[in-house]
């Protein structure tokens, strides 16, 4: 799933195209991810072509005062910050302090050395199920997605890869993407953020920080994504009844959204 070649955007790509199985796909041009738009140039060719006209900003009230969003022509935005209570209890967890970490590696060892960030990313991954701020930010989205009138829908965070790689798990899978097709998309993001990332990674190598360590907090591992889908098995049982249950979105809510999305072999999945 390459990136969209977006030179005001990073990491922007579109679900469409992506197979759902019964001669089935995700309908193009409707749902799309990607990194802050803190640059997005709206006159850019292949931005305005996009026809966005509601962008989704998962992240923390830092991040947005920090960066805040240029929003594509005619486009609205919702706030959805996926992380808000989860702070108030943690701190900044790694997803949302990348650059912070990356600019200091004595800190970033003090607090993710030897191990710690895989687990620190676990906990954070499992807080996107679980959070009360999550599900309604998510809940938002999924209502978004599910609106009758809705259009192009373009979902961010920072690096577009953690908080925006679940809300892709999760559209993907309601709309009946089999395993490998939604881990195969989640993991497809990492050479883009590594090209995003990598004046900063050989700054922190260059200042003697661990290059695994900056590897595991700018990329996405399986061991991320299994924990959320873990922590939905555990509390939920299924994706359908996660949605359901813990994110209040209706069954009518997600039926649209499978019409909207979804082409070919009769449609709706």
């Amino acid at each position: 799933m390459p990136a969209i070649p977006a030179t005001s955007v990073a990491n922007l790509r579109d679900l469409g195209g992506l197979p759902l199985g019964a001669g089935r796909s995700v309908r193009p041009g409707l749902v799309l991810r990607a990194a802050q738009l803190d640059r997005l140039d709206a006159a850019e060719p292949a931005v305005a072509g996009l026809g966005v006209r509601t962008v989704v900003d998962l992240r923390t009230e830092h991040e947005r005062a920090d960066r805040p969003d240029r929003l594509p022509t005619g486009a609205r935005l919702l706030v959805a910050d996926v992380l808000a209570d989860h702070l108030a209890i943690s701190g900044l967890p790694p997803a949302a302090r990348l650059k912070a970490l990356l600019a200091d590696p004595a800190l970033a060892e003090e607090h993710l050395g030897g191990g710690q960030v895989r687990k620190a990313f676990a906990r954070t991954y499992r807080t996107f199920v679980s959070g009360e701020a999550a599900r309604v930010a998510y809940r938002a989205l999924l209502t978004e997605l599910g609106a009758p009138d809705a259009g192009p829908l373009l979902f961010h965070c920072s690096a577009g890869k953690d908080r925006t790689g679940w809300a892709a798990t999760v559209v993907l899978t309601l709309l009946g993407a089999d395993e490998a097709t939604v881990r195969e998309e989640y993991l497809s993001v990492n050479t883009a953020v590594r090209q995003a990332f990598a004046p900063m990674i050989e700054g922190f190598i260059t200042q003697g920080g661990d290059p695994d360590l900056a590897l595991d907090l700018i990329g996405v591992l399986p061991e991320y994504l299994d924990a959320a889908l873990d922590e939905v098995a555990i509390r939920h049982g299924s994706m359908e009844a996660y949605v359901r249950e813990g994110l209040g979105v209706p069954d009518s809510v997600t039926g649209r959204m499978r019409e909207r999305l979804t082409a070919g072999a009769g449609a709706r999945g």
